[in-house]
């Protein structure tokens, strides 16, 4: 049975557990490929302590962490309440098809239903319709304040550092 719970970012197994999944999803296709960088490594944890509102799911598979999602609160000015904004979604490889994405997501929900949050978001890539397909089923969908304009682009400017 895989267990599901919130990091403990002065844990040092749940430290190295968000920076190595973290690390695994980046270097996936539907991360980007890319390792993080060590300044990343290092400065992440200490990062996302600074971060009001931030904190993370983990899935452990006895001693073994093979799923994460960081998210962050923040604020829905239209109703004036928190919402939770999910920013990864990472399940290991070898553990994907489990439903440890599922239970992550539901461990999320009870987070925002707890601190009386409005909303979950989340942005998913056009071409990753088996994460699409999960997310539907929890009931998210594209975001339109009117059907006529159109759902909502998520867009970036890249700054340099």
């Amino acid at each position: 049975m895989t267990d599901i719970l919130i990091a403990d970012y002065h844990n040092p197994l749940h430290r190295k557990a968000v920076i190595d999944l973290l690390d695994d999803y980046a270097r996936d296709p539907m991360g980007g490929g890319e390792p993080l960088s060590a300044q990343t490594r290092e400065t992440l944890i200490p990062a996302l302590i600074a971060q009001p509102g931030a904190f993370s799911i983990l899935a452990f598979d006895g001693d073994k962490p093979v799923g994460l999602v960081n998210c962050f609160q923040t604020l829905s000015t239209f109703k004036a309440r928190p919402l939770i904004n999910i920013h990864d979604v990472a399940v290991k490889e070898s553990h994907r098809g489990k439903g440890i994405s599922t239970r992550m997501l539901h461990k999320v929900e009870e987070v925002a239903r707890q601190r009386d949050c409005c909303k979950l978001t989340l942005e998913v890539l056009d071409g990753n319709t088996i994460a699409q397909n999960a997310y539907r089923k929890l009931g998210f969908s594209g975001y339109e304040l009117n059907p006529q304009l159109g759902k909502a682009l998520f867009w970036e400017k890249k700054l340099p550092a």
